[in-house]
């Protein structure tokens, strides 16, 4: 089964995030998952796959302006509407509104026609309620995206075995 991450990424931290939901989704047997940049999405590789997750950085509460003009259109222009869907976030420091971020992603996913997944609660340890969130160093020299990193491969294996219960 085929699966995707998109991101937009400005110093990096967000497209490490990706790498490693990259990781825990491959990390799931018959999984080929793939994460791309929103100047540089495959497109014929995401028209097939199963599942899209969305990730950016915090930017004044929001997703950046550009994973925002990217994501109006994509949705319909990539035929996500019936896919599987979630949202990460990257923030450079700890009340920097990540979550706020997440909402943004998914609510465009829903009004899309997309299923959304959280991997929540309900899921266990680590509780990633509606997606993970990393902080980097770059404004709090005592955090760091490593602190993150098996909050994203964790949400990674649970998304892909998600969508291979829904769609297999």
């Amino acid at each position: 089964m085929k699966l995707a991450v998109i991101y937009d990424s400005k110093t990096g931290n967000t497209k490490q995030a990706a790498e490693w939901i990259i990781k825990g989704m491959n990390g799931v047997a018959d999984v080929e998952a793939k994460a791309f940049s929103i100047h540089e999405v495959d497109q014929e590789f995401v028209k097939e796959v199963k599942g899209i997750v969305i990730g950016s950085p915090s930017y004044a509460a929001l997703m950046t302006p550009d994973l925002h003009a990217w994501l109006l259109p994509a949705v319909d222009k990539l035929g996500m509407a019936g896919k599987l869907g979630g949202a990460f976030s990257t923030e450079q420091y700890t009340q920097g509104c990540g979550d706020l971020v997440i909402q943004s992603i998914l609510a465009r996913m829903l009004a899309g026609g997309m299923v959304c997944y959280s991997g929540g609660a309900g899921c266990g340890l680590p509780y990633l309620h509606l997606g993970p969130v990393g902080v980097n160093s770059n404004m709090e020299k005592h955090n760091a995206m490593e602190h993150y990193k098996d909050n994203f491969i964790v949400y990674g294996k649970r998304f892909a075995e998600k969508a291979i219960e829904l769609f297999r």
